[in-house]
Order: structure tokens, then sequence, then C-alpha cells
């Protein structure tokens, strides 16, 4: 991965280079070790209420009621949801047809 694209975790900026072992943000000087801009570069991890890394095919369990928009259903607290699929964007899990925020939820 070449550093021109490579984004600061600090700023988000891509003006970056590496020194050393370590990749040196130009513009706010945020410096981070090669190896960690390397396991960053897929997408970003999807992070559960406890910060537990999620991954399709998890359980997880819901941890608030939740109401579905649009309908008179409630996802009760404890709800387990089996074998969920990672997307992106703000409702990063799909559980069963429902787009769900990660933070309600916890790994099973």
């Amino acid at each position: 991965m070449s550093t021109d694209d490579l984004a600061c975790p600090q700023c988000s900026l891509t003006e970056t280079h590496l020194l050393g072992s370590n990749h040196v943000c130009d513009t706010c000087g945020h410096e981070w070790p090669a190896e960690v801009a390397e396991e960053r570069s897929g997408e970003e991890a999807v992070r559960d209420a406890n910060g537990v890394i999620l991954a399709s095919g998890d359980t997880v369990t819901v941890i608030k009621d939740l109401k579905v928009k649009g309908s008179l259903t409630v996802l009760k607290v404890g709800t387990k949801l089996k074998n969920i699929r990672i997307g992106s964007g703000d409702h990063a899990v799909d559980a069963g047809g429902f787009m769900l925020k990660a933070e309600f939820l916890r790994k099973s």
C-alpha cells in the first residue's frame, strides 16, 4: 500500500509519509507504526457495544429495546440474532432483514 492514499488515524487527512518504521502525518504530526497501518488498510472494523470486532456469521444479542421503523415490531433486550452480515455505513449489521447499529449489539 502506498502512503499516498493512507489516511492519518488522528486527523483523517491523506498527506502522510513513511519515516523509518512509522508513518507520519504531514499535517498534524501524528506518528503510528507501519504494521498498524497495514492492518487498517481494509475497511474499518465494525465493533459492538463492548468494543469487540464483529464478523459476518457471528451471533449477537440486543442490549436495548429497538423499535423497528414502519412497523409495530420491537426487538426486545436479550434477543439473539444469528448469522449476521457486516456491511458498511451507519447501520452496518444486517440481522434477519433488520439493519442495525452495532452500538446496540453485544457479541454472544
